[in-house]
């Protein structure tokens, strides 16, 4: 279906594009961050709530779920509404709850207004990404997505610290009312730089499509999260159950002539290589955060402090990477980076696996640092290829779709880490190992497997695919 858009003629003028990308990957961490700042302030808040931070965990969950429900509907809402309408919407809503979660006082206030910045979220974030997919010209599309890479790979790692910070000195509603002036600003910006792009046509909301699509994901999520904590006859139940309905879904959505989501973009090599491949490497991945801070406090008794020291290694070989990704793809091509790559970050979170409570720190440091930088890379060449041979007129639905599989990838590698532990627990009991964090060396075995799996939707692709992508100086 083809939909009338702004063409790269009507784009915005550079410094503009600029603050947008500022403004866009501004919103993208505050989203993620949000989603994992309150870990460690779950205690304190459930003291001031009169109730346990297990309960309160539903916080936490009530928005991740929001967030996969109402994503997919995010590029319909956009073509009918408008981007900047609907960019400056969600930075209200995101805002206003963001202030009202501060100042509640029950458990089920707390988690109405979670959900409703979950909403926030979904359309704020997908919205901002399509603008920018949208307007900028395809010879700077790949510079300009790498900028939007890089919260969804330092917010996970710096929300617990910068919690437990906040929470620790100022008090755990200043977690949510630091969001306030950030957000004003924030909206200012976006009614005067975002462009109102939209669909000049208007097509019906697919109910059946959104219907079908949001039960799936949220009883997915749901079962996903329940794993984490018990295998029983319920959560198998609730996951193939959201796997059914998911597949329902994809069946109305193959058929219906006005789709929620039009998945015609899953034809396209390169968008399926990121979308299926990808999401077992965001799974295992995303797994890592969750995994080693258990394995090191848990498993070999750090305190939180040193356990923190030592995770932040990950983040500085994401860091460290940035500055070299793009060359190495211009070098060698996108198939042979995601397939090499991808093996050698199969191997360093198996690497985890050889760390012990007496390994020195020096050998330590170096394995994480090399782990953050093959993670970093992988997650840059996944999030750009999908988009790479993706028409303009089709950004909006192909947006929606990977939004929703990551949202998807990243809450099942968690459960991934977790059903590791419990496998590796298992095996070492029949194995009789005592080994000190044994069971969380042998889930880094499991999930090193999963990305090593990953790669084989890149060996498939054709040489030189997606290579146009990538700007190469003259």
């Amino acid at each position: 279906m083809n939909r009338p858009l702004p063409t790269e003629a009507t784009a915005p003028a550079a410094v503009p594009l600029r603050a947008i990308m500022i403004l866009v990957t501004g919103a993208l961490f505050m989203e993620i961050l949000d989603g994992t700042v309150i870990a460690t302030a779950l205690p304190a808040m459930a003291r001031s709530f009169g109730t346990t931070a297990v309960a309160l965990n539903i916080g936490v969950s009530a928005y991740l779920l929001a967030l996969g429900v109402f994503v997919p509907a995010s590029g319909w809402v956009v073509d009918r509404f408008g981007a900047r309408r609907v960019f400056a919407f969600a930075i209200a809503l995101f805002t206003l709850t963001s202030a009202l979660c501060g100042m509640s006082n029950g458990l089920v206030t707390f988690v109405a207004l979670r959900v409703l910045q979950g909403i926030a979220g979904a359309l704020m974030v997908p919205v901002g990404r399509l603008v920018v997919m949208r307007f900028t010209p395809k010879a700077q599309l790949m510079a300009a997505m790498q900028s939007l890479i890089w919260p969804a790979l330092i917010a996970p790692v710096l929300g617990p610290p910068i919690g437990g910070f906040i929470t620790t000195h100022f008090g755990w509603r200043w977690i949510f009312y630091l969001n306030v002036p950030i957000g004003v600003v924030a909206l200012v910006a976006a009614c005067l730089l975002i462009p109102d792009a939209r669909e000049t046509r208007e097509r019906r909301f697919d109910w059946p499509g959104f219907l079908l699509s949001g039960a799936g994901t949220f009883v997915l999520l749901t079962g996903f999260e329940r794993a984490d904590e018990r295998l029983d006859a319920v959560t198998f139940a609730m996951l193939l159950g959201g796997v059914a309905l998911l597949v329902v879904a994809i069946r109305h959505l193959l058929r219906s002539r006005a789709p929620l989501v039009d998945l015609s973009a899953c034809a396209i090599p390169t968008f399926r290589a990121a979308l299926r491949g990808g999401s077992l490497a965001r799974m295992a991945i995303g797994s890592a955060p969750f995994l080693l801070p258990l394995m090191f406090q848990v498993g070999f008794g750090y305190d939180a402090f040193h356990s923190g020291l030592l995770v932040l290694a990950v983040f500085a070989g994401n860091l460290m990477m940035k500055t070299i990704t793009m060359p190495i793809l211009q070098r060698f091509g996108y198939r042979p980076v995601m397939i090499w790559n991808g093996t050698f970050c199969a191997l360093s979170l198996a690497a985890c696996a050889l760390l012990q409570r007496d390994t020195p720190v020096a050998l330590t440091v170096v394995i994480l640092f090399v782990g953050g930088m093959t993670r970093s890379m992988q997650f840059s060449v996944l999030n750009t290829i999908a988009y790479a041979d993706v028409a303009k007129e089709r950004m909006s639905d192909a947006n929606s779709l990977f939004n929703t599989a990551s949202q998807i990838a990243m809450a099942a590698g968690i459960t991934l880490g977790a059903l590791g532990v419990r496998f590796g627990h298992f095996l070492a009991a029949r194995a009789d190992w005592h080994a000190s964090g044994v069971e969380y060396r042998l889930a880094f075995v499991l999930i090193g497997l999963v990305a090593l799996a990953s790669i084989v939707d890149a060996v498939r692709l054709p040489k030189g695919a997606a290579d146009h992508f990538i700007t190469r100086p003259s």
